[in-house]
């Protein structure tokens, strides 16, 4: 990374910085699976993360990515995304950055939005078994996730649909000492996301996180991240 954080912020905002940040490499094909990927990255990722952080980084974003399909996500594929996302957060902690945890489950499909969450739900169970085996400290760290919605070629659902199978999915999954999740449109338009993400926070039960969306601008410098949390939407430059 070349300059300073902080002087990529003024001249680019927010979405170049998430561009720096995000640490994974390219997705490779994952051997013995049909068509399913890993992430490659880990190559001297330590040495980077100090690099980053001594730039002025405090976070960092490693993507992996899971399809629904017939027989899919495999075993192997979820054992893989789940140790490949804890060996980076916790060399992320070790070196001060906060990781940005990211397993997310393609939309990619026919399957309809109950598919979606039990896939979802199997995904981060495994996620966080091997987070904590790894022994990385929970409350360091933000989980980017899919919503529970249909495949991009099934029939859409009310965002009241989508809020109860997300929340629930994440209440029995996702630990409460996580302190934030923020979600992936998914292919939705930026109105349908934020419809989704009012509802999740109308749900009269008990959400220990606090959920987000974070839309990328991809206006003028002038114009940061848009943030949609459990209030109202508002600027936020991070």
């Amino acid at each position: 990374m070349k300059g300073n954080i902080l002087e990529a912020l003024a001249k680019g905002g927010v979405k170049d910085i998430m561009e720096r940040a995000e640490r994974d490499g390219k997705f490779v094909s994952n051997a013995g699976t049909n068509s399913e990927t890993t992430t490659q990255g880990f190559d001297s990722l330590g040495a980077r993360s100090q690099q980053y952080y001594k730039a002025g980084a405090c976070f960092a974003k490693w993507r992996a990515v899971l399809k629904i399909g017939p027989t899919e996500p495999s075993e192997l594929a979820i054992e893989q995304t789940a140790q490949g996302l804890a060996r980076y957060a916790i060399t992320c902690q070790e070196n001060r950055l906060v990781p940005i945890v990211e397993p997310e489950v393609l939309t990619d499909g026919n399957h309809d939005f109950k598919k979606c969450a039990a896939v979802t739900e199997k995904v981060l169970a495994a996620v966080y078994k091997a987070l904590n085996d790894h022994h990385v400290l929970l409350k360091g760290t933000l989980l980017k996730l899919n919503m529970m919605t249909p495949g991009s070629d099934s029939p859409k659902v009310s965002p009241e649909v989508i809020a109860e199978y997300t929340v629930a999915a994440l209440r029995r999954t996702v630990p409460p000492a996580v302190p934030g999740i923020v979600f992936l449109s998914g292919g939705q338009s930026e109105e349908e996301a934020t419809l989704n993400l009012n509802a999740m926070n109308k749900l009269d039960v008990l959400k220990p996180w606090t959920l987000y969306i974070l839309l990328i601008w991809t206006g003028p410098p002038a114009e940061h991240n848009q943030e949609v949390g459990p209030q109202r939407p508002r600027r936020h430059s991070w």
